[in-house]
């Protein structure tokens, strides 16, 4: 029997192939991921510059910043006791943006830092502390 002219792969280099597009994905998707975590990190760092700095604007139109039990929600609706209130918010949602991974962000009077204020988010497992991912972003700091 004559097999110059096979037509058919066998086992072993289907097998092969298989391991090698397997290794291939692996690579890609840690390669992915790597980038997607770091795009959150930036893109929670520019929402935290943005809330600082219309936090900063409601300061300067009401002559105080939002209390702790207002929060976040004061720059997207009018307090009872405020006037030269931005008629239209300070904020270009109805809503109060989260962070990257979908968590709130925690609004803080007088934090231990000393600044009047700080917006924080926790990063990546939402928790307080952490490192890597994981490490807390601070409106402080994304200037």
């Amino acid at each position: 029997m004559n097999r110059k002219n096979r037509s058919a792969f066998t086992l072993v280099e289907i097998m092969a192939v298989v391991i090698i597009i397997g290794l291939l994905a692996a690579v890609a998707a840690k390669n992915f991921m790597g980038q997607t975590d770091r795009a959150r990190v930036k893109t929670t760092q520019a929402t935290l510059k943005v809330l600082q700095e219309q936090i900063m604007m409601f300061k300067l139109d009401t002559g105080r910043y939002p209390t702790e039990e207002e929060g976040l929600k004061a720059l997207i609706e009018q307090p009872s006791d405020v006037e030269n209130w931005e008629p239209a918010g300070y904020l270009q949602s109805t809503t109060v943006p989260k962070d990257a991974w979908n968590n709130e962000f925690v609004y803080q009077l007088n934090p231990e830092s000393g600044k009047p204020f700080v917006v924080i988010s926790y990063g990546a497992d939402g928790q307080e502390g952490g490192e890597g991912y994981d490490a807390d972003l601070f409106s402080t700091d994304a200037n």
